[in-house]
Protein backbone atom coordinates (compact mmCIF):
# COMPACT_ATOMS: atom_id res chain seq x y z
CA UNK A 1 0.00 0.00 0.00
CA UNK A 2 1.49 3.52 -0.75
CA UNK A 3 1.18 5.96 2.18
CA UNK A 4 0.36 9.22 2.05
CA UNK A 5 0.78 12.01 4.78
CA UNK A 6 -2.28 13.27 6.42
CA UNK A 7 -4.85 14.79 4.04
CA UNK A 8 -8.48 15.59 3.85
CA UNK A 9 -9.55 13.22 2.35
CA UNK A 10 -12.43 11.74 4.00
CA UNK A 11 -14.48 10.57 0.86
CA UNK A 12 -17.14 11.09 -0.70
CA UNK A 13 -17.47 14.59 0.83
CA UNK A 14 -20.95 16.64 0.10
CA UNK A 15 -21.10 19.61 -1.62
CA UNK A 16 -23.56 21.82 0.36
CA UNK A 17 -24.27 25.23 -0.38
CA UNK A 18 -25.42 27.48 2.53
CA UNK A 19 -27.60 30.41 2.10
CA UNK A 20 -27.83 33.53 4.56
CA UNK A 21 -28.45 36.67 4.43
CA UNK A 22 -26.66 39.90 4.75
CA UNK A 23 -26.99 42.70 7.60
CA UNK A 24 -29.52 44.14 4.77
CA UNK A 25 -30.98 41.46 3.59
CA UNK A 26 -29.34 40.39 0.80
CA UNK A 27 -29.23 37.23 -0.40
CA UNK A 28 -25.87 34.92 -0.70
CA UNK A 29 -24.58 31.27 -0.85
CA UNK A 30 -21.08 29.75 -0.88
CA UNK A 31 -19.67 26.49 -1.52
CA UNK A 32 -18.21 24.34 1.72
CA UNK A 33 -17.07 20.55 1.40
CA UNK A 34 -16.13 19.83 5.22
CA UNK A 35 -19.55 19.20 6.77
CA UNK A 36 -21.77 16.48 7.55
CA UNK A 37 -24.19 14.98 10.12
CA UNK A 38 -23.30 15.77 13.77
CA UNK A 39 -26.46 14.07 15.38
CA UNK A 40 -29.79 13.31 14.84
CA UNK A 41 -30.95 16.65 14.57
CA UNK A 42 -27.86 18.41 13.82
CA UNK A 43 -25.18 18.96 10.91
CA UNK A 44 -21.55 20.63 11.74
CA UNK A 45 -19.59 22.37 8.75
CA UNK A 46 -16.20 24.02 9.16
CA UNK A 47 -15.98 27.28 7.76
CA UNK A 48 -13.17 29.58 6.85
CA UNK A 49 -13.59 33.46 6.91
CA UNK A 50 -16.48 34.67 4.58
CA UNK A 51 -19.23 36.44 3.99
CA UNK A 52 -21.72 34.13 4.86
CA UNK A 53 -19.30 34.09 8.41
CA UNK A 54 -19.87 37.94 8.46
CA UNK A 55 -23.79 36.98 7.63
CA UNK A 56 -24.12 34.77 10.99
CA UNK A 57 -22.86 37.24 12.94
CA UNK A 58 -25.97 38.94 12.66
CA UNK A 59 -28.85 36.17 11.75
CA UNK A 60 -28.26 32.78 13.17
CA UNK A 61 -30.81 30.85 10.30
CA UNK A 62 -29.06 29.65 7.58
CA UNK A 63 -29.95 27.10 4.57
CA UNK A 64 -28.00 23.91 3.25
CA UNK A 65 -28.27 22.52 0.03
CA UNK A 66 -26.99 19.96 -1.64
CA UNK A 67 -25.47 20.45 -5.08
CA UNK A 68 -26.47 18.42 -8.44
CA UNK A 69 -24.85 17.68 -11.86
CA UNK A 70 -27.74 20.39 -12.85
CA UNK A 71 -26.10 23.17 -10.58
CA UNK A 72 -22.50 22.18 -10.55
CA UNK A 73 -21.16 25.31 -12.25
CA UNK A 74 -22.99 27.73 -10.13
CA UNK A 75 -22.06 25.70 -7.24
CA UNK A 76 -18.99 25.90 -8.11
CA UNK A 77 -18.84 29.50 -8.94
CA UNK A 78 -20.29 30.45 -5.37
CA UNK A 79 -17.12 28.74 -4.03
CA UNK A 80 -14.57 30.38 -5.81
CA UNK A 81 -16.34 34.10 -5.68
CA UNK A 82 -16.46 35.80 -2.60
CA UNK A 83 -19.49 37.65 -1.70
CA UNK A 84 -17.59 40.53 -0.08
CA UNK A 85 -15.86 41.41 -3.23
CA UNK A 86 -18.57 40.52 -6.19
CA UNK A 87 -21.45 42.45 -5.21
CA UNK A 88 -23.39 40.30 -8.18
CA UNK A 89 -22.74 36.94 -7.13
CA UNK A 90 -26.08 35.84 -6.97
CA UNK A 91 -27.47 37.15 -9.88
CA UNK A 92 -24.58 35.74 -11.96
CA UNK A 93 -25.95 32.10 -10.89
CA UNK A 94 -29.23 32.84 -11.97
CA UNK A 95 -31.11 31.03 -9.39
CA UNK A 96 -34.29 32.12 -8.13
CA UNK A 97 -34.78 32.87 -4.82
CA UNK A 98 -37.31 33.22 -1.81
CA UNK A 99 -37.31 33.62 1.62
CA UNK A 100 -37.56 29.94 3.42
CA UNK A 101 -40.53 29.46 4.70
CA UNK A 102 -39.34 28.42 8.38
CA UNK A 103 -35.98 30.30 8.90
CA UNK A 104 -34.82 33.97 7.95
CA UNK A 105 -32.61 32.34 4.95
CA UNK A 106 -32.52 32.26 1.48
CA UNK A 107 -34.22 29.07 -0.14
CA UNK A 108 -32.50 28.54 -3.84
CA UNK A 109 -35.37 27.30 -5.79
CA UNK A 110 -32.77 25.13 -8.04
CA UNK A 111 -31.75 22.99 -5.59
CA UNK A 112 -34.07 19.32 -4.90
CA UNK A 113 -33.22 19.75 -1.40
CA UNK A 114 -32.71 22.30 1.37
CA UNK A 115 -32.08 21.61 5.04
CA UNK A 116 -33.49 24.83 6.67
CA UNK A 117 -30.85 25.43 9.96
CA UNK A 118 -30.51 27.63 12.95
CA UNK A 119 -26.38 28.11 14.58
CA UNK A 120 -26.32 26.23 18.04
CA UNK A 121 -22.20 26.28 18.65
CA UNK A 122 -19.40 28.13 16.85
CA UNK A 123 -16.53 25.92 18.40
CA UNK A 124 -12.90 27.52 18.09
CA UNK A 125 -13.99 30.51 16.75
CA UNK A 126 -11.05 32.47 15.42
CA UNK A 127 -10.65 35.32 13.03
CA UNK A 128 -9.80 32.38 10.21
CA UNK A 129 -13.56 30.96 11.12
CA UNK A 130 -14.91 28.23 13.18
CA UNK A 131 -16.80 24.46 13.59
CA UNK A 132 -20.63 25.64 12.94
CA UNK A 133 -22.78 23.12 14.85
CA UNK A 134 -26.68 23.94 13.88
CA UNK A 135 -29.77 22.41 14.38
CA UNK A 136 -32.02 20.96 11.64
CA UNK A 137 -35.77 23.17 11.91
CA UNK A 138 -36.46 21.02 8.67
CA UNK A 139 -36.08 19.41 5.66
CA UNK A 140 -37.76 20.97 2.38
CA UNK A 141 -38.13 18.41 -0.69
CA UNK A 142 -38.90 19.48 -4.33
CA UNK A 143 -41.68 16.94 -4.95
CA UNK A 144 -40.33 16.20 -7.95
CA UNK A 145 -37.47 14.24 -6.56
CA UNK A 146 -39.97 12.29 -4.20
CA UNK A 147 -39.84 8.40 -4.09
CA UNK A 148 -42.46 6.25 -4.20
CA UNK A 149 -42.94 5.99 -0.76
CA UNK A 150 -42.83 9.27 -0.18
CA UNK A 151 -39.35 10.67 1.13
CA UNK A 152 -36.53 11.97 -0.73
CA UNK A 153 -35.17 10.09 -3.76
CA UNK A 154 -31.31 10.85 -3.82
CA UNK A 155 -30.68 9.15 -7.49
CA UNK A 156 -33.56 11.04 -8.51
CA UNK A 157 -31.46 14.40 -7.18
CA UNK A 158 -27.97 13.47 -9.35
CA UNK A 159 -26.36 15.09 -6.11
CA UNK A 160 -22.55 15.41 -6.58
CA UNK A 161 -19.49 15.03 -3.88
CA UNK A 162 -16.43 16.93 -4.23
CA UNK A 163 -13.57 14.60 -4.91
CA UNK A 164 -10.91 16.57 -2.62
CA UNK A 165 -8.12 14.21 -4.24
CA UNK A 166 -8.31 15.64 -7.83
CA UNK A 167 -10.16 18.51 -7.26
CA UNK A 168 -13.08 16.86 -9.16
CA UNK A 169 -16.83 16.40 -9.04
CA UNK A 170 -18.72 13.08 -8.94
CA UNK A 171 -22.31 12.28 -9.29
CA UNK A 172 -23.37 9.42 -6.92
CA UNK A 173 -24.50 6.49 -8.67
CA UNK A 174 -26.94 3.92 -7.88
CA UNK A 175 -28.22 2.07 -5.19
CA UNK A 176 -25.75 -1.17 -4.58
CA UNK A 177 -27.23 -2.73 -1.48
CA UNK A 178 -29.46 -2.43 1.57
CA UNK A 179 -28.58 -0.72 5.11
CA UNK A 180 -29.05 -2.77 8.29
CA UNK A 181 -30.22 -5.86 6.04
CA UNK A 182 -27.89 -6.96 3.62
CA UNK A 183 -25.12 -7.66 6.66
CA UNK A 184 -27.60 -10.14 8.37
CA UNK A 185 -26.44 -12.67 5.84
CA UNK A 186 -23.15 -13.47 7.41
CA UNK A 187 -25.46 -13.77 10.84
Amino acid sequence: MKSFASKPWILPQPVLIIGTYDKNGKPNAMNAAWGGQWDMHEIVISLGSHATTDNLKENDDFTVAFATTETMVASDYVGIVSGRNTPDKMEKTGWNVEKAPNVNAPLFKVFPMTLECRVKQKIDESETGYYLVAEIVNILCDENYLAEDGNPDVEKMKIITYDPVHHTYIQLGKTVGKAFSDGKTLK
